[in-house]
């Protein structure tokens, strides 16, 4: 029993690795947006506005539950030394097995709509929207931080 803890400890260690690695998904936030006084803000006319498809992302859910799937799996195998590495490798074989699966299941992410906003200062934004909400190329606008506020 000791010696199972002990390979099962050594087997999380790689999937805490791998699962600390994962990315946060970006925030989006849908526009047009009323709301108090911004921390914030500038304003400008609306340049283009394009649909664009965001990549799937991982939670780090699936490389830990292949990486425990995997120590299970490869503690069946071998005595000794050999099933300590067995164990190991199954936990790191698991978790990125397990971190595939769950991005092929995420592919193709969210439909957003790509709002590109020339500033009145001449720089250019680009802000990511879960809706358009009529905003039309040319409108006039003020950015409140990551929000599109409609003038």
């Amino acid at each position: 029993m000791n010696r199972f803890v002990r390979s099962f400890s050594l087997a999380l260690i790689p999937v805490a690795l791998l699962a600390a690695c994962s990315s946060a998904p970006r925030s989006r936030v849908d526009a047009p947006v009323y709301s108090g006084a911004p921390a914030y803000s500038d304003y400008g006319y609306v340049r283009s506005i394009e649909a664009v498809q965001t990549s799937g992302r991982t939670s780090g859910g699936g490389a830990i539950i292949g990486g425990v799937l995997g120590a299970v799996v490869g503690h069946q195998f071998g005595g000794g030394t050999g099933r300590d590495l067995s164990t190991a490798a199954g936990a790191v074989g698991g978790a990125i097995a397990g971190n595939e699966i769950e991005r092929n299941r995420s592919a193709g992410g969210a439909m957003v709509y790509r709002v590109t906003i020339r500033m009145d200062n001449g720089d250019m934004r680009s802000i990511d929207v879960g809706s358009t909400n009529g905003l039309s190329i040319g409108e006039r606008v003020r950015v409140e931080g990551d929000r599109i506020v409609r003038l």
